[in-house]
């Protein structure tokens, strides 16, 4: 058998993820870090951006994240997310007509939430 992690991925509303996995991405203020299966214990601030999760079936669940904390340790990850959407429950057009409007009203903010959902429904890290 594998060696694999348990994944938490839970949002501020709700619980968004939870299984085993071999490998976890993420985007922390110190830059990108993957997870694996025995990686040392960490506690990091999570950046705007996708979460990649490798299921141990071999899958992929993408979440566009906004803020929060990645904390591992014993084979076990959190991701406490301040707000968290799977990339299959993002609505592409809705999330395309919020770039725009964010471009076209300089709002920095709005404007990389926006870009990060369209990352995550591409899979794109």
């Amino acid at each position: 058998m594998a060696a694999e992690l348990h994944v938490e991925m839970v949002a501020a509303d709700r619980s968004v993820w939870s299984g085993k996995a071999t490998l976890v991405i993420a985007r922390t203020t110190s830059g990108d870090i993957g997870v694996m299966p025995g990686h040392q214990p960490l506690l990091g601030v999570l950046e705007s951006g996708p979460v990649t999760i490798r299921t141990s079936e071999g899958g992929t669940v993408v979440a566009a994240v906004h803020g929060g904390f990645i904390s591992f340790s014993d084979d076990k990850l959190s991701v406490l997310a301040e707000i968290a959407e799977l990339s299959d429950e993002i609505d592409v057009k809705r999330a395309e007509r919020a770039l725009e409007r964010a471009k076209a009203e300089a709002d920095a903010a709005a404007e990389r939430r926006a870009d990060v959902r369209l990352r995550a429904v591409a899979g794109v890290h």
